[in-house]
C-alpha cells in the first residue's frame, strides 16, 4: 500500500522494515534522519549574556502528576519564571479529550490497516504509542513554535516530535531524558532481546539524540547508553536536580524517642520495599524504632502481606502524602533499596532535611551518595548489607548525625533549584547565541 506519509515516520518505518524483512523502499519518502541537527557542546561552565528568554517545555507524559519528572518539569518552570523568563509547559492534558478521541477514532484504524498490509501483523504495543504520538503530533501543529527561543523535550517521544518540526523551525532543542527507556525495559524483561518492540524503541532513542542540539542530563550514569545509541560526550552535560529547600526545623528528639526510619517511594516493584521489609526482620530489639512507608501503588497489599508474615508491628503504611519535607524533618534515617532509579527526588529531599541516607548503587545515586560521607550505598538487593547498615545507624547517633550534616550540606552546594536553573539558562542563552551567528556548534 501506498504511505500516506502521517505516521510512522519513515526512519520507524525503514526500522520495522529491515526487522522484518520487507527489501520495497519506494513508497515511503525520503527522509533526512541521517542528517543531525546543529550541536551546542557543553559549555556550562561558561557565562553568557542574560536576556529574557521564551522557553517551550514539553512531555509526552501526563503533567502535572505524581512522581519525578513532573516534579522536575515544575522546579524548572517555576524558577525560569522567577528569573524573569517566559515559559509554556505542554502535555497531552492540556488538550481536549474530545479532540483526541475524535483524532484517536481517525488513525488507529489506519495504523491497523498499514501494519497489517505491510507487516502482516498489528503489535500493540507500538500501534498504542504510535497513535498518542500522532494525536500529541497534532495537537503541538496547533501551538505557535515560532514564538519560541528554546524547545526542551523531556522524553525521546516529543523529542522526535519536535525534531521533525525543528527542520523548518531551526530553533535550540534541548533533550533530557529521565531514563533510558529502551535498555530499562530490556533489562526488566518487559521486551525480550531481539523483539520488533527493542528495534523500534531503540530507534526511537537514537532519533531523539540525533535531533537534539544538547543533551541535559540528570547525572553521568547516562553517558555511557547515551553514547552507545549515538550521543557524544561534548554534546551532554550534567545538570543535578535541585530542589526549593523548604526550611523546616529539625525536630529535637529526647534520648528515649523512638528512631524514625522513613521510605518515600511508588509501592512498586522494582523501590526496593521487599528487601527493606526483608531486613528488617533479620534485626533483633527494634522496640525503639519506628518505620513510616511513604507512598502509593500496585504492590501495597502485598507488602502489607509481609509486614504481617514478619511480625513487624513498627512499619506504618501512610500512603500518599503531600506533607513530604514536614515527616523527612522528623526523620532520623531515610531508607530507598530501590532497585532501579536515576536520580530520586525523595533522596535529594531527604540531603536537605539533614537526614541519615542508606540507599542502592543505581543511576545517579552514588553521584550524590558518596558512601560513609553523605550516606551509606549497597548494592541492589543485597538485603544482608542493607540490615548491617540499618543496624549501624539505629545503634550509632553520632555516624547519623555527620552523615546528615555532610548531605546536607552537599545539597545546599549542588542540589538546589537556583544553581540547577543557573546552569540550564546559561545553555539556553549560549545556544541561542551560536544559533543567531550561524555558529557550527
Amino acid at each position: 500500500m501506498k504511505y500516506s506519509g502521517n505516521i510512522p515516520y519513515p526512519y520507524i518505518i525503514d526500522t520495522l522494515d529491515t526487522f522484518y524483512g520487507i527489501n520495497n523502499k519506494s513508497d515511503v519518502e525520503e527522509y533526512s534522519s541521517t542528517q543531525p541537527s546543529k550541536k551546542l557542546k557543553s559549555m556550562k561552565k561558561q557565562k553568557s549574556q542574560k536576556r529574557r528568554l521564551s522557553i517551550l517545555i514539553t512531555t509526552f507524559w501526563d503533567y502535572p502528576h505524581t512522581g519525578g519528572l513532573s516534579n522536575y518539569i515544575s522546579e524548572l518552570s517555576a524558577t525560569l519564571r522567577s528569573q524573569g523568563h517566559y515559559v509554556d509547559v505542554i502535555s497531552p492534558r492540556k488538550f481536549p479529550s474530545l479532540k483526541k478521541e475524535e483524532m484517536r477514532n481517525e488513525i488507529v484504524p489506519e495504523l491497523e490497516d498499514f501494519f497489517s498490509t505491510r507487516y502482516g501483523e498489528v503489535n500493540k504495543l507500538i500501534l498504542k504509542n504510535q497513535r498518542l504520538l500522532y494525536i500529541y503530533e497534532q495537537m503541538l501543529k496547533t501551538v505557535d513554535l515560532e514564538k519560541y527561543d528554546i524547545l526542551h523535550a523531556q522524553d525521546l517521544f516529543t523529542a522526535n516530535i519536535l525534531g521533525k518540526f525543528n527542520k523548518s523551525l531551526q530553533k535550540p532543542l534541548f533533550y533530557t531524558p529521565h531514563g533510558m527507556y529502551t535498555f530499562n525495559r530490556l533489562k526488566f524483561n518487559i521486551f525480550d532481546k531481539g523483539s520488533v518492540e527493542e528495534a523500534y524503541y531503540l530507534r526511537m532513542e537514537q532519533q531523539a539524540v540525533s535531533f537534539a542540539s544538547h543533551i541535559i542530563i540528570l547525572h553521568d550514569g547516562f553517558r555511557p547508553p547515551l553514547e552507545s545509541i549515538g550521543a557524544k560526550q561534548e554534546h551532554m552535560t550534567t545538570v543535578y536536580t535541585g530542589i526549593e529547600n523548604k526550611m523546616y526545623p529539625k525536630k529535637h528528639k529526647a534520648k528515649d524517642d523512638k528512631i524514625t526510619i522513613a521510605s518515600i517511594a511508588r509501592l512498586g516493584p522494582r523501590k526496593g520495599h521487599r528487601d527493606l521489609l526483608s531486613a528488617l526482620s533479620t534485626i533483633n530489639h527494634l522496640d525503639n524504632v519506628e518505620v513510616l512507608i511513604v507512598g502509593d501503588g500496585e504492590m501495597r497489599e502485598e507488602l502489607e502481606e509481609q509486614k504481617e508474615k514478619f511480625h513487624l508491628d513498627m512499619v506504618h503504611f501512610l500512603g500518599t502524602r503531600t506533607d513530604i519535607p514536614e515527616i523527612l524533618h522528623e526523620t532520623d534515617i531515610f531508607v530507598l533499596a530501590t532497585l532501579n532509579d536515576s536520580l530520586p527526588l525523595s533522596i535529594i529531599e531527604a540531603m536537605h532535611a539533614q537526614t541519615a541516607i542508606i540507599s542502592t548503587e543505581c543511576g545517579g545515586i552514588p553521584e550524590i551518595i558518596k558512601h560513609n560521607k553523605t550516606g551509606i550505598i549497597i548494592e541492589p538487593g543485597d538485603t544482608e548489607t542493607l540490615a548491617r547498615a540499618l543496624s549501624f545507624f539505629i545503634a550509632n547517633t553520632k555516624a547519623r548525625a555527620r552523615m546528615a550534616a555532610n548531605a546536607k550540606r552537599f545539597a545546599n552546594a549542588n542540589l538546589t533549584n537556583v544553581k540547577m536553573v543557573s546552569f540550564i539558562s546559561n545553555l539556553y542563552s549560549q545556544a541561542l547565541a551560536a544559533f543567531k551567528v550561524g555558529e557550527k556548534i
